[in-house]
């Protein structure tokens, strides 16, 4: 269905979860590429399984050397990038009451999900015009920029403002011919968020109504929706958030309760998940 032949698609985190199911789908597609990995047995295993082709950058994208290394490389190694998926984020277990964070936890949040996302792009944007028209960012974002969270409100507001960033963004690099967008994800089941293991054994029963489609996201869903923004199927959509949400935010609330009766109110104890 794609065609990446000879493209150059830098990703980072993507030694595991989304970033690892989109390596992999590039891969087939046939493209060369870089991952930023900051786990050293993720890199290897992912190493090992991509190809000895793949230029693997072991590091932490918060790091302004690692990312400044990861640029001389890729430009080394292929003289310029076609494709950028920040793939990076993290509410890093620091869900609780902002009233309650340390401006060293909000920091973190910070670096994590919105710093790092500007300074690798800001590193990257070089090699990308080198390449000429054609190119493509795509950003990983969540529905949580979409809609109000509790107890994430640093982390919600690091991918509401990614949606700000992606759309100036890519008015900045019309011109150039290099497209900016987003995919919106909900709760997706990774390593990094392993959902259906947190959900206890008697709320299972309740998964397939919490989310219109009746399923929580699986890494594939998410690697479809970027190779498709990053292609040529989406030449002509930039500026914009792709909602890979199984109908969640359209939803707004409303789920269906065991007949099938659509609701607002609550239907179990607790917040269903095990914590």
């Amino acid at each position: 269905m794609f065609d990446f032949k000879d493209k150059v698609v830098l990703i980072t985190g993507g030694g595991v979860g989304i970033g690892r199911a989109a390596a992999e789908a590039f891969a087939a597609a046939g493209a060369r590429l870089a991952i930023v990995e900051i786990d050293e047995a993720r890199a290897a295993e992912a190493q090992s399984a991509l190809g000895e082709d793949t230029l693997m950058i072991v590091g932490d994208v918060t790091d302004p050397a690692v990312v400044a290394e990861a640029a001389r490389r890729l430009d080394e190694s292929f003289g310029g990038l076609d494709i950028l998926v920040n793939n990076v984020g993290d509410f890093l277990n620091l869900a609780k009451p902002f009233a309650r964070q340390t401006m060293d936890e909000v920091g973190r949040l910070y670096a994590t999900n919105l710093g790092q996302v500007f300074s690798v792009t800001h590193a990257m944007l070089p090699l990308l015009k080198k390449r000429g028209p054609g190119g493509s960012i795509v950003s990983v974002s969540s529905i949580e920029g979409f809609r109000g969270i509790p107890n994430c409100v640093v982390y919600s507001a690091c991918k509401a403002g990614l949606l700000g960033f992606t759309k100036s963004l890519a008015l900045e690099l019309a011109a150039d011919g290099i497209r900016v967008n987003l995919i919106a994800p909900e709760t997706t089941d990774t390593p990094q968020v392993p959902v259906s293991a947190l959900v206890p054994e008697d709320n299972k029963q309740h998964i397939k109504s919490w989310i219109p489609l009746g399923r929580f996201g699986q890494p594939q869903d998410m690697a479809d929706g970027i190779l498709f923004l990053a292609s040529d199927r989406a030449a002509w959509i930039t500026g914009t958030a792709l909602h890979i949400d199984g109908g969640a935010l359209a939803a707004a609330g409303w789920y269906r309760d065991a007949r099938g009766v659509w609701t607002n109110m609550p239907i179990i104890a607790g917040n269903g998940m095990g914590f």
